[in-house]
């Protein structure tokens, strides 16, 4: 396998809370790299709310990009892109939520992520939740998965060679 550096592979953590401008700023960042650019989305649209959100992820991308559904296989999905395509993944709390539904392994989900992005073929850019921050959740699947997705976050940062944390739209460089 090529060298990390050779084909310009790094991998950015973009994290913040609901609607700080993550996808958005993402999208930037990735943009700043040559197309042809991969969105790997792992929304899955229950309801007429979330279909409306993928719609309007969908309407900020232009021409250029090539959009990979994959709610569960993010893995798969990943290493299946051709080395050197700048990436976007978004978002790794979504996929987290697919695999606490479906009663999958999480940990063992999440440990196979964390080593997909440990080698990254391109530049890579991965969304998350920031979701600690606020109260104990009521009721113990809340809890499973905030502490699930806090683990989860801190593999992908510490595999990470930038972190940005999104704050009211403005990107804070934390690593």
């Amino acid at each position: 396998m090529p060298d990390r550096a050779a084909l310009g592979g790094r991998l950015t953590l973009v994290i913040g809370g609901a609607r700080s401008g993550k996808s958005a700023h993402a999208e930037r960042l990735v943009t700043a790299c040559p197309a042809p650019w991969a969105y790997v989305a792992t929304a899955q649209a229950y309801d007429d709310e979330m279909r409306e959100r993928i719609a309007l992820h969908r309407s900020r991308r232009g021409e250029g990009w090539t959009t990979i559904d994959a709610p569960l296989d993010l893995v798969g999905a990943i290493e299946a892109l051709p080395d050197g395509r700048p990436v976007l993944v978004d978002c790794l709390t979504l996929w987290l939520t697919n695999h606490v539904l479906a009663e999958h392994d999480v940990e063992a989900e999440c440990r196979g992520l964390a080593d997909v992005l440990s080698r990254p073929r391109g530049p890579w850019f991965v969304v998350s939740n920031e979701v600690g921050q606020g109260i104990v959740p009521d009721n113990a699947l809340a809890r499973r998965f905030r502490d699930a997705a806090g683990r989860l976050n801190q593999q992908v940062a510490a595999v990470s060679d930038t972190v940005l944390l999104m704050v009211a739209g403005l990107p804070l460089k934390v690593k």
